[in-house]
């Protein structure tokens, strides 16, 4: 049964615990390598929390997202003085095809881009109340959380919430990819990616929660619309295989989370989960709960959000 906890928006419902089979040895290397990992039972968001939830949150606390705070110069050595501005990364459609190797042709440092602006400061959230919050950072949504007296959750929490009970499957509904059979079940992208979106699903960027079928747990949007911080750090599996496999994520140190193409640059990354819409199976297969990405701390985006959790009740 639906429970609202603490100063929390959104309903909760309760995830059951046991053993599922983590991550996945058939995608992305970082995904692997499967293994056996136990979970204890927590109640979650059935939804991620909204631009309405957030509104409520900073009418009462006052709290300033980092999107809206200028960045400081000693904090990011060789950024362009014009970009120690507050702002956001903003998802910009290119007219044509382009390289899918490199994300920074459609991906902008957008100033005056934030959480009430979600395209950029000419825009606002009018009829996006019901939308996901977005161009929150982690430092943001751990704030959050704390004030509705809840969590983030863990990689672990969240991927066997996503999974609904369908253990290995390859999605949350199952095994069927509508992008490639039927119709969406899911707000990501379709078309050519990034210059042609069709709309089949009737949305270009976020969707309302809730706006498609919950998984077997009741859980709402854990595929797809926006992707979801969880409090993990992130380190790239593949590469540091895990001696036991069975019942116990490996958590791993900050230190590991580092890029190490920005060795110059340590900020650190958490995992982040679910897909976007932005997802597609063409470059990002990542609407799958074994999927994960790397999300530096301080970064917010028009494609990213979070929900909360309880593991006592409380």
């Amino acid at each position: 049964m639906p429970l609202i906890l603490g100063n929390m928006r959104s309903e909760c419902v309760w995830v059951p615990g046991g053993v599922f089979t983590m991550g996945s040895d058939h995608h992305y290397p970082d995904e692997g390598p499967a293994r056996r990992v136990e979970v204890d039972g927590l109640w979650m968001g059935e939804k991620p929390v909204t631009n309405s939830d957030f509104a409520a949150f900073v009418d009462e606390t006052g709290y300033t997202t980092l999107a809206e705070v200028a960045p400081k110069a000693e904090d990011y050595p060789g950024v362009h003085p014009s970009d120690l501005v507050p702002g956001s990364l903003v998802f910009q459609m290119t007219p044509r095809p382009v390289d899918l190797s490199d994300y920074r042709i459609w991906w902008h440092w957008t100033h005056g881009a934030d959480w009430r602006h979600p395209t950029g400061p000419d825009s606002d959230l009018d009829g996006l109340e019901d939308h996901p919050v977005t161009h929150v950072a982690h430092e943001d949504a751990a704030t959050y959380a704390e004030w509705a007296g809840e969590s983030l959750p863990t990689e672990a929490e969240w991927e066997f919430a996503a999974r609904g009970g369908l253990d290995g499957a390859e999605f949350v509904w199952g095994d069927d990819n509508p992008q490639e059979n039927g119709s969406p079940v899911a707000n990501t992208w379709q078309g050519r990616f990034p210059y042609e979106n069709t709309e089949d699903d009737g949305y270009t960027r976020t969707s309302p929660v809730g706006s498609y079928e919950a998984n077997g747990f009741g859980l709402y949007d854990m595929a797809g619309n926006v992707w979801e911080w969880t409090d993990d750090w992130y380190d790239d599996r593949s590469s540091d295989p895990i001696e036991n496999p069975c019942c116990g994520p490996k958590h791993a140190a900050i230190e590991a989370s580092y890029d190490p193409a920005t060795p110059d640059l340590k900020i650190p990354r958490k995992v982040i989960k679910g897909g976007s819409h932005l997802c597609t199976i063409q470059y990002c297969f990542r609407y799958r709960p074994a999927a994960r990405q790397p999300q530096t701390i301080d970064t917010s985006a028009s494609h990213l959000g979070f929900r909360c959790i309880s593991r006592d009740g409380a």
